[in-house]
């Protein structure tokens, strides 16, 4: 009998695909054409090395990264409010927050990040972020296009997006996991602490989509309201830990017994071992046994003084715990902002009462948990090889109360602005105490050095040691690149 391996939609040109043992079983007939087991295997491995070589890198901040830890600040917080105010500008431009200084002589934040104004000499800030709109001003469309690098073509009359699907471009995490899978027993790529969302359209851009489910990231979303800022200490991780009944002395005697089986089938045991069939099943028996995971996700295990320090609520403890993971051994985590987009308290999306909600809830939320994450990472030593990135889907307008998105905005509110804002990145060779680019005297566009997001996303794969334009093949067996764009190695020392 003889059949082609692959799955279906796909061929043998996916090199992340591997055959499957009742596949190798069944090639026994490929011999009538020429092709013996191996050779078959060998045009794999020969296809697989081509595609790796035709996406070879090089430059600043290349392959510095281990790991990646995306910050997502959903909602679009407003730069002018943050860290680009224009004290100069009209009264119905600039923030009502006074300016503060920085650790960088010349450079100016608003009283709303005390605490980041002390450590930004740890980080780059990019105040050129930009590009055009394609389609409606809503927050699923620009988060789609942060997450996966592509825009999508299906927009409702409402701004909505249709729900997650299979035909999906995949969330970087997705892609950067199968491109450079963990090497320790730990989970490879996490979000948490919620889903991202705008109102009903819920985890679009966040899964792997064309990829398969394989490649989904684990969900850590405890139970709770948004506004409920102590749910994270309720984590369940029921699915990593060992059933009551089964021990991790069973489940390894298990495995010896497979291994017995196996030894009854040596060529073709001696024919798949390169293919490491075995792989995501040890994996799998790792993570459960080792308790790796699970030691990660235990949050009690830091001192109340750490804890403090990065703020007893949500977004503070995502952040630790993010911290936690990656030292573990995770590959890539998203921290979500714990409040959906489009929703009023601690959210950025700051139509109305700006001037209150950013002093009392978003703001303080965010100078605590960021200054503490990236100054705590470099106490330690993590930003040698953890890149930090964090970034909104956009800005906000930088005149108050007026509609650029169809919604409606209060005097002292803002609306979207994608042309331009700023985002915040650290680690793995990125420059410190550098801010790239810079926004017109009102906050409304980049006079110079612009930033796509499409672009970070490239310097994200480039730093992790892949090729921006790696091809991956989509649902309809088409090549597509990973992003369309380049790295920003400006941004590297």
């Amino acid at each position: 009998m003889f059949r082609i391996i692959g799955s279906k939609a796909k061929d043998l040109c996916d090199a992340h695909l591997r055959p499957s043992r009742r596949d190798l079983l069944r090639v026994g007939g490929a011999g009538m054409l020429g092709m013996s087991l191996g050779s078959l295997l060998k045009l794999q491995s020969v296809q697989a090395g081509a595609q790796v070589a035709s996406a070879v890198g090089g430059g600043p901040g290349w392959g510095k990264a281990k790991s990646v830890l995306m910050v997502y600040l959903q909602g679009g917080p407003s730069h002018l409010d943050l860290w680009d105010p224009k004290p100069e500008a009209a009264e119905n431009i600039r923030s009502i927050f006074k300016p503060i200084g920085t650790k960088l002589p010349g450079i100016s934040f608003t009283e709303i990040l005390p605490k980041l104004a002390q450590i930004n000499d740890k980080f780059t800030m990019i105040r050129s972020m930009s590009y055009t709109p394609n389609g409606l001003f809503n927050h699923t469309a620009a988060i789609y296009q942060m997450m996966t690098g592509y825009t999508t073509d299906k927009v409702s009359p409402s701004g909505q997006l249709e729900p997650p699907n299979g035909q999906d471009f995949p969330n970087f995490g997705s892609q950067i996991v199968r491109l450079r899978p963990p090497t320790e027993p730990m989970l490879p790529f996490v979000m948490l602490p919620r889903p991202l969302q705008e109102s009903n359209v819920v985890g679009k851009g966040g899964s792997a989509g064309f990829l398969g489910k394989g490649y989904d990231p684990y969900t850590l979303f405890p139970d709770g309201d948004d506004m409920d800022m102590s749910k994270m200490d309720r984590i369940k991780v029921d699915d990593l830990k060992m059933r009551p009944d089964v021990f991790a002395v069973r489940m390894q005697r298990r495995a010896k017994l497979r291994d017995m089986i196996n030894a009854q089938m040596p060529a073709v045991e001696k024919a798949v071992e390169k293919e490491h069939l075995d792989e995501y099943y040890q994996r799998a028996l790792s993570l459960v046994t080792s308790g790796r995971a699970r030691d990660a996700f235990d949050l009690s295990q830091e001192p109340d003084a750490i804890r403090d320090k990065y703020g007893r609520n949500t977004f503070g403890q995502s952040c630790l715990l993010a911290r936690r993971l990656l030292e573990a051994g995770t590959r890539v985590v998203e921290v979500i902002w714990p409040k959906v987009a489009n929703s009023d308290n601690h959210s950025w999306d700051h139509h109305a009462d700006l001037s209150k909600r950013m002093k009392t809830q978003s703001g303080p939320l965010l100078d605590t948990g960021l200054s503490a994450l990236i100054d705590d990472m470099d106490k330690r030593g993590m930003l040698e090889n953890t890149l930090v990135v964090a970034i909104g889907e956009f800005g906000r307008s930088p005149n108050k109360g007026v509609s650029t998105s169809g919604n409606q905005n209060s005097a002292d509110g803002r609306d979207h602005w994608p042309y331009c804002y700023t985002a915040v990145l650290a680690g793995a060779g990125i420059k410190r105490g550098y801010v790239h680019g810079k926004s017109d005297a009102t906050g409304s566009s980049p006079l110079e050095n612009p930033v796509h997001p499409t672009e970070i996303l490239a310097t994200i794969y480039h730093a992790l040691g892949i090729h921006p334009e790696t091809i991956v093949y989509n649902h309809l067996n088409q090549p597509r690149e990973l992003v369309k764009a380049q790295a920003a190695t400006a941004l590297f020392a």
